[in-house]
């Protein structure tokens, strides 16, 4: 009897294979006609987004799978996805940013600080994916490398970390915007999801040491917390640490790391999400040497850092006109003047285009109510909003 049952499980098993082969085969086909269809928009100069042609897809969708008795918010969820995926696919053809760049011979050198497996590696392959060029990664273990890299000509990007959910804003990087030629062209929002994992040993009492950067062990502060004599050894970057207990083969040794990098090197998850936000994520921005013009169809984001007079309500006047102007800050970030105690500079992103009249004299207004401003960056922005049925 148990075998006939396991005959049926396995022909069960093979139709849901076959299932599922056609369902990634007819999104390849969809992507394909995403593709299509901002050719045609590029010669007609059509918006990207057709919000009630987006609403009756999902109505439509949705009364569809109350026909067949499917879930309706897990439709919801997958069409949602794909609708974003198909934005992306056409905002990326629009804007050609792989083209801002001489590629010798079709690779992007990508600078990232860390190794093969560290977050910064991973989301560059992500921000990188709808592409079709080959990436080559240049490795370095300071930030201020990995700028200088890309300032000298030896890559051609910069990945690099800016801000997280948990431990908040990337210091280190900030005071480097200040001081950089780049330009910020890119971002990538990464969902960490940070585990521990060593080389052999699996009995989670017996590890006497991790190997962490800093910020992930940050991240992770409440799981440490409930290890006992256990110490905590820093490292330049995550991927690195697994490296390290690859290396050493130590039981009593830990690292915390992605799944990715512990599948690179080769070791054991003992266990998995143990950062103290469920939902932990690193925003990064994506720099190199010139600036680029973003089509006005593409929502996008523009960053600059500024310093205020030093009068009562200088600061308050320079945020008011953005108000007036209706652009939405989504970041403000202040960071004290190096050698200069008691003075700050204020990082902004706000939801504009610096080609758009509304930003020109957003800018040229915001002049006398400022002693120094910097526009870091005009780039498309990741965030889709989704249309609501």
């Amino acid at each position: 009897m148990e075998s006939g049952n396991l005959k049926k499980i396995n022909e069960l098993r093979k139709s849901i294979n076959r299932i599922d082969e056609n369902f990634v085969k007819l999104l390849s086909e969809r992507r394909k006609i995403s593709s299509k269809i901002v050719e045609l928009k590029e010669l007609s100069s059509k918006p990207i987004r057709d919000k009630k042609r987006e609403q009756e897809l999902l109505e439509r969708i949705i009364k569809l799978a109350e026909d067949k008795n499917v879930d309706v918010y897990l439709i919801k969820k997958i069409f949602y996805t794909i609708i974003e995926d198909s934005i992306r696919i056409q905002q990326d053809y629009l804007q050609k940013l792989s083209e801002q760049n001489d590629l010798q011979n079709g690779i992007i050198r990508i600078a990232i600080q860390g190794i093969e497996g560290s977050y910064s590696y991973l989301s560059a392959h992500k921000f990188f994916s709808n592409r079709k060029v080959e990436l080559s990664f240049v490795s370095y273990n300071r930030f201020e490398e990995v700028v200088q890299a890309v300032e000298n000509g030896e890559a051609d990007y910069a990945m690099l970390p800016i801000e997280n959910t948990t431990s908040g804003g990337i210091n280190e990087v900030y005071d480097l915007l200040l001081h950089t030629t780049l330009s910020i062209v890119g971002e990538e929002k990464f969902e960490v999801k940070h585990c521990l994992v060593t080389s052999e040993n699996e009995d989670l009492s017996k590890i006497k040491k991790i190997y962490a950067h800093y910020q992930a062990a940050a991240q992770c502060s409440n799981f440490i917390a409930t290890l006992k004599d256990c110490s905590i050894e820093y490292f330049a970057d995550t991927a690195m640490s697994v490296r390290k207990i690859s290396e050493e083969k130590n039981s009593e040794y830990a690292a915390i790391a992605s799944k990715e990098a512990s599948e690179i090197f080769n070791v054991k998850i003992i266990r998995e999400n143990i950062a103290n936000q469920t939902e932990n994520y690193t925003r990064f921005i994506v720099c190199t040497r010139k600036p680029i013009s973003v089509d006005q169809r593409i929502p996008c984001k523009t960053s600059l850092v500024l310093a205020t007079s030093h009068t009562a309500g200088s600061l308050v006047d320079a945020l008011s006109v953005f108000r007036k102007y209706d652009l939405n800050l989504t970041k403000l970030e202040s960071r004290p003047v190096l050698g200069n105690p008691w003075e700050e500079m204020f990082y902004i992103d706000f939801e504009g285009n610096i080609l758009s009249e509304n930003v020109k004299n957003a800018l040229e207004e915001l002049n006398p109510h400022t002693r120094f401003v910097k526009v870091l960056g005009c780039y498309p922005n990741r965030d889709i909003q989704r249309t609501e049925i």
